[in-house]
């Protein structure tokens, strides 16, 4: 058997162990997998694109676990009324290559992808940052609200959407958080005297969402949206004056926004970072800009850390996946047997 965390299982796991902490919890075991980044296999994720979105896997493995997930990026499906993002992942055993754990992961790759922006922040924002402004209000802007709120505390949201009807639905997602939010009239009007900007629009074109003038010295500069090739949100210029942090390299300069650059333009791997092996901030004037994509060890980390909440409680169900004939040398005794019971009229 297999253990199945399914949506409504997420959902309710989710609330039980509240925000806050899953957030905090989530960001350690992430932390703690890119802390020990060179015992994983890495590989660009396989992407199929088309001119509606684009559907990829991204697998990873350590000595001991093999892990995949399954996602997709349709910017128009919302016009459907369908996620802009679906997912599922899995871990198998690397001893035996038997699946172990199938996981629903719309709902988890937006926790982790919002735990990996506030853990990057730890590193790379000033100390004491209290002010975020998030331009965009999509499916992942209150995932990255909360992460920032648990993990930095930050205190104040200043939010921008071109989209009038985004608002009413963050608003109302973000009624009890406990965080004081402004509705700037123009991402201009947002970020001034930000900390932190977080950028997460979903339009698969190149945008300038950050213009060069709009970023002033100290700030943190969280680029979540610009994730596949041909699809940026900051100008050029922002990242010729910024330090800039990645997950792993040769999948970011195919996606992030440093596909603008010279492909031997410096960055800095952000587990050199949280090994100690470079520096992240270095000084309060720096512009730090952690140009994030999503990487596969994120979701290794997710899928082992929902794993292990898992254990023991009732938010799982085994499911009959792999099939296991007493003898492993015969599959086909199990369609014999099946063969025994009364023959059903099928017309194939």
């Amino acid at each position: 058997m297999v253990q199945f965390v399914g949506t409504r299982h997420m959902i309710d796991l989710v609330g039980a162990i509240g925000l806050d902490g899953l957030f905090r919890k989530l960001a350690a075991y992430i932390e703690d997998d890119f802390a020990r980044w060179s015992e994983f296999e890495k590989t660009p994720r396989i992407a199929a694109h088309s001119k509606s979105g684009v559907i990829e896997l991204m697998p990873t493995a350590d000595h001991e676990l093999y892990g995949f997930k399954y996602v997709n990026g349709h910017p128009q499906n919302p016009v459907q009324g369908l996620q802009t993002v679906t997912a599922f992942g899995m871990l198998a055993d690397v001893a035996t290559g038997y699946p172990e754990f199938l996981c629903e992961m719309t709902i988890a790759t937006a926790l982790r992808t919002a735990a990996t922006s506030a853990m990057a922040a730890k590193y790379l924002a000033r100390k004491n940052a209290g002010t975020m402004a998030l331009i965009g209000l999509g499916a992942q802007a209150e995932f990255q609200a909360y992460a920032f709120k648990s993990i930095l505390g930050i205190q104040e949201l200043r939010v921008f959407d071109i989209d009038p009807s985004a608002y009413p639905k963050f608003m109302s997602n973000m009624a009890q958080s406990g965080i004081r939010i402004t509705k700037a009239a123009s991402a201009e009007e947002a970020v001034m005297g930000a900390d932190i900007i977080t950028t997460i629009t979903a339009d698969k074109r190149r945008a300038t969402i950050l213009s060069d003038n709009m970023v002033g010295a100290g700030v943190h500069i969280n680029a979540v949206g610009g994730d596949c090739p041909g699809k940026t949100e900051l100008h050029r210029d922002i990242l010729l004056r910024s330090d800039i942090f990645v997950e792993f390299t040769p999948q970011t300069r195919i996606e992030g926004e440093i596909q603008q650059l010279d492909a031997d333009h410096p960055v800095t791997e952000l587990w050199q970072v949280i090994a100690g092996e470079k520096p992240g901030r270095t000084d309060a004037g720096q512009i730090t800009l952690f140009d994030s994509v999503g990487f596969a060890v994120e979701d290794f980390s997710a899928l082992r850390f929902f794993r292990d909440c898992v254990q023991d409680t009732r938010f799982y169900d085994d499911i009959d996946l792999i099939a296991e004939p007493a003898d492993p040398r015969d599959l086909f005794g199990l369609l014999a047997i099946s063969g025994s019971r009364p023959a059903l009229a099928l017309t194939l």
